[in-house]
């Protein structure tokens, strides 16, 4: 059964991701089909740490920071499935093929995260992602991560 949402705010978001600033990529979900698509956002702005360095006169973001956004828009696919424990578990990056970038990301533009899943196996997913500026590609890749049972300390 595919449950289909309309948006996830940043309390859920926090809830199932374990990542936190600076590092938590991703504002909001504004579409998901659980199990098969996402769309996220994530909100660029000029106050995040890696724009002092990258680059100071000419910020862009990251390639990586945009990879992992993409990755972390999949994990809160995975992480809503029914019955997934964001308390016990976690999801792990493997992978990335085929990343390409196409346009530089800025301050101020609204990142669009759009992840499918191409396949899954048990806790291995293999995910299509993209992200888009203003209606434009800027960047995609083909994801894979797996999904771990949490040590308990």
């Amino acid at each position: 059964m595919t449950e289909n949402v309309t948006t996830i705010g940043i309390d859920k978001i926090l809830k199932s991701l374990p990542h936190r600033y600076p590092f938590l990529l991703v504002d909001k979900v504004t579409s998901l089909e659980v199990g098969k698509k996402i769309v996220a956002i994530k909100n660029v702005t000029f106050n995040e740490p890696h724009f002092t360095g990258h680059f100071p006169d000419h910020p862009i973001m990251p390639g990586v920071l945009i990879i992992e956004a993409m990755a972390q828009a999949g994990a809160l696919m995975v992480t809503a499935a029914p019955g997934f424990s964001a308390e016990d578990k976690l999801v792990y990056f493997m992978s990335i093929d085929g990343a390409k970038f196409r346009k530089p990301v800025i301050p101020g533009d609204v990142l669009e995260l759009h992840v499918e899943v191409v396949q899954n196996r048990g806790p291995v997913w293999k995910l299509s992602a993209v992200a888009i500026v203003d209606g434009q590609k800027v960047s995609e890749a083909q994801l894979s991560a797996m999904i771990i049972d949490k040590e308990k300390k």
